[in-house]
């Protein structure tokens, strides 16, 4: 799949697991991303695994690989607008999925997960693998 792309932490972490399918989209991507949150999630799982030191080894060199993405100000009004549009819909999503949808939109990317609640945001560009 050719583009640009920002992973979710669960494409990140098949990625790790060396899943031949998104391996192949994600080499194909003309560009890939990871955003702040999802860098954060992926320290957490690190910290609470039974390996820590082994696993945030491991977040860390997959980190240098790809662009971080921080949130601006502009992605906090991106975020506005899109939990707002959500709460009308009556189908809120977890917090850093917001943040992480609002990284995407902001930056025209198109975000790589297998949650399907990302389904309810306009304007997100997003595949699976």
């Amino acid at each position: 799949m050719a583009g640009r792309l920002l992973l979710d932490s669960n494409a990140v972490i098949a990625f790790l697991a060396n899943d031949a399918e998104l391996r192949f989209k994600i080499v194909d991507a003309d560009e890939v991303f990871i955003s702040t949150t999802v860098l954060g999630e992926l320290y957490y799982g690190a910290a609470k695994s039974s390996r820590v030191e082994e696993n945030i080894a491991v977040v860390d060199r997959f980190a240098r690989t790809c662009s971080v993405l921080v949130c601006t100000g502009r992605t906090a009004h991106t975020y506005g607008h899109l939990k707002a549009a959500l709460k009308d819909k009556g189908k809120p999503i977890p917090e850093n999925d917001l943040w992480i949808a609002a990284v995407a939109v902001e930056n025209d990317l198109t975000l790589m997960t297998r949650d399907v609640h990302f389904e309810s945001i306009d304007g997100l560009k997003f595949t699976s693998w």
